[in-house]
């Protein structure tokens, strides 16, 4: 990347790596100073032709002499003082043109003191010093505007670079703009700006005009005949992003966007950090308003155990709570690969021998009882689950095992270890359930509330919908559909999902159990649920290639269209503007009974095992 003021950004011998080098040649100051010096001499002349009316012959030429060189020796050392010649400010910025203007001030009133105090030597005016103080500011800095204007035309992008429109003329576009005008190396030449403000419209930045609003993009990719097109939004929205998908399909541009503002700050990230959409993009990636000190609050100094820290929900878990400072994380699995994965991404290591790591199965309640009363943790998130819906639908017992009796045993084990806070991880297919999964996870709702009751502590469930990315979601199955030229199968042309992102899902899995009261279900606000046809569609038009679409008909269980809050359930958000509280009717796990379970024959009937019957026969939900 290339400075403005000419100078490279090249790491020398103790410069932080990434960090650019903010000395410039001495060749290039100095010869700064000559011109400012040859400034000062061109608007004493000016001044005394002017004072004179143009009658040169009234002139003291000696004593001009001595004039002018005392406002070359004075702009040296007022320069110097102020670092002006050494490398201090940014060449030709906004600092070093006040700085300038300071300068000048104060070389001039030592000038107009000289002609008082030596008048009589010299017979210089007395006013020539202020006379000629506007005329050396505007040389001075038009000294630096020319040399500035040349730097710039010699750091235009180079013949290979992409021609790029860019979308959004703000803060944003202002400075990628300018970096990308003024970088030999970038890929990318800015052939135009589009910008929805109307007071934009003749707009330029860095030359580079602005040429019309989104509405205009056909036209304006038309005229300009870009490659690719960046999004100079930070925290873009989802339905901006798509609507900028939808107008250049079929026009063979790129599109590009600026990462996530939380990331440019914590990952250190550069505005230049582009990247291609993703389905995140399309579908949403909405912020999240944490209060941080209601987390802290039951985080921060204790002993906080989570349980499938293997899997994709659990091990995002883990590295958020583990920024709250707990006294000791520990995290729990059956799979040791999993265990080994999120080891690696929080430690840089993977060697699988501290005590953050406990390999053991939920379905095993005297190991579990065991771990719990030697480690004695006092805040559980329980995040392991099975949760494939076909196959559950095949094998039901497994899902009892696991996500109803498994559960249990984890709640069981944290009521003897005395666990203070626990957070159970439910889905959106525990409202109304159908099928075998929402059926368990309602089981496991329900036996959470009812052990809130009997310990009286601040045992919850958080309920949600799909999360982008996790493992067994059908986002990654469309990637490698589509990777492997199709057909991708959705499963009914109307079919709706709720979406969230990973970090998105456990910060608010995070809060939520800060602020809910025992014996509730948390439910998280996804948003508007995505039609699953226009995801397919989209991520195909992404790929560039001809994939087909085969529709495959609903499995048994599913439903068309999810619900985060079942029938009889309240939609109340009385803490916090994502998260729903609303009661469960607690159960004794003492009434589950498996064979009764399987007995059923039919899973409408089987999975209905263990709840209280109605007159009429039918299971309350």
């Amino acid at each position: 990347m290339r400075r403005t003021d000419g100078t490279s950004e090249s790491r020398g011998p103790g410069t932080e790596p990434g960090r650019p080098r903010t000395d410039k040649p001495a060749l290039w100051l100095w010869s700064q100073y000559l011109l400012d010096a040859a400034a000062w001499v061109v608007a004493i002349l000016l001044a005394l032709v002017l004072r004179y009316e143009l009658i040169v012959n009234d002139i003291n030429a000696e004593g001009v002499v001595v004039f002018c060189a005392a406002a070359v020796v004075a702009q040296l050392f007022v320069g110097l003082s102020f670092a002006l010649y050494r490398g201090r400010y940014s060449f030709g910025s906004f600092h070093e043109a006040k700085l300038l203007v300071i300068v000048t001030v104060i070389v001039s009133v030592l000038l107009v003191l000289i002609s008082v105090a030596f008048f009589t030597v010299i017979e210089i005016p007395r006013s020539i010093g202020i006379i000629a103080f506007p005329f050396a500011c505007i040389f001075l800095a038009s000294t630096r505007y020319l040399k500035r204007m040349y730097v710039e035309s010699k750091a235009r992008p180079g013949e290979n670079a992409q021609r790029t429109l860019i979308y959004g003329a703000g803060f944003l576009g202002n400075s990628l703009v300018s970096r990308m005008m003024q970088d030999p190396e970038s890929p990318y030449f800015p052939v135009g700006l589009i910008d929805d403000d109307p007071a934009k419209k003749h707009l330029r930045l860095a030359t580079v005009p602005v040429l019309g609003r989104l509405d205009d993009l056909p036209e304006v990719v038309a005229r300009t005949r870009p490659s690719v097109l960046v999004i100079a939004f930070s925290d873009v929205e989802a339905a901006t992003v798509r609507r900028v998908s939808d107008l250049v399909a079929g026009l063979n541009i790129k599109v590009l966007v600026l990462p996530p503002l939380r990331e440019m700050l914590d990952a250190g990230s550069g505005l230049s950090d582009f990247r291609e959409v993703a389905v995140e993009d399309l579908i949403g990636r909405r912020p999240v308003d944490i209060h941080a000190d209601e987390v802290s609050g039951y985080i921060t100094g204790r002993r906080v155990l989570v349980t499938g820290a293997g899997g994709s929900i659990g091990s995002e878990l883990c590295r958020q709570l583990a920024g709250f400072h707990p006294a000791e994380l520990i995290m729990l699995d059956r799979d040791e690969t999993g265990l080994q994965t999120t080891q690696i991404s929080m430690t840089g290591r993977g060697l699988l021998t501290g005590r953050d790591t406990v390999l053991a199965d939920i379905r095993d309640a005297d190991t579990l009882l065991n771990i719990f009363e030697d480690r004695r943790p006092e805040v559980v998130f329980h995040a392991a689950a099975l949760k494939h819906v076909s196959l559950l639908e095949q094998y039901p017992e497994e899902a009892w095992k696991t996500n109803v009796q498994g559960t249990v045993n984890v709640l069981r084990a944290a009521a003897a270890a005395g666990v203070t806070n626990f957070v159970n991880i439910s889905t959106d297919k525990a409202a109304d359930p159908t099928s075998v999964l929402g059926h368990s996870k309602r089981v496991a709702e329900k036996v959470t509330a009812w052990h809130a009751a009997s310990t009286g502590q601040k045992y919850v469930s958080v309920r949600f919908g799909n999360v982008i990315g996790s493992r067994g979601s059908m986002l990654p199955l469309f990637t490698e559909q589509i990777r492997s030229g199709g057909p991708v199968t959705v499963t009914d042309p109307e079919v709706t999902r709720f979406f969230m992102t990973i970090p998105e899902a456990c910060q608010l899995v995070v809060q939520a159990g800060a602020i809910g009261r025992g014996g509730e279900v948390l439910i998280l606000d996804m948003g508007e649920p995505v039609k699953i046809l226009d995801v397919a569609q989209r991520m195909i038009a992404m790929s560039g290639k001809e994939v087909p679409i085969v529709f495959t008909g609903l499995r048994p269980g599913e439903k068309l269209h999810e619900d985060l809050v079942g029938v009889d359930e309240n939609d109340s958000r009385p803490l916090h503007p994502k998260i729903s509280h609303t009661p469960v009717a607690p159960l004794d796990p003492a009434r589950l009974d498996l064979q009764e379970w399987k007995s059923r024959g039919s899973f409408t009937a089987v999975a209905q095992a263990g709840f209280p019957k109605t007159p009429e026969g039918r299971a309350l939900s």
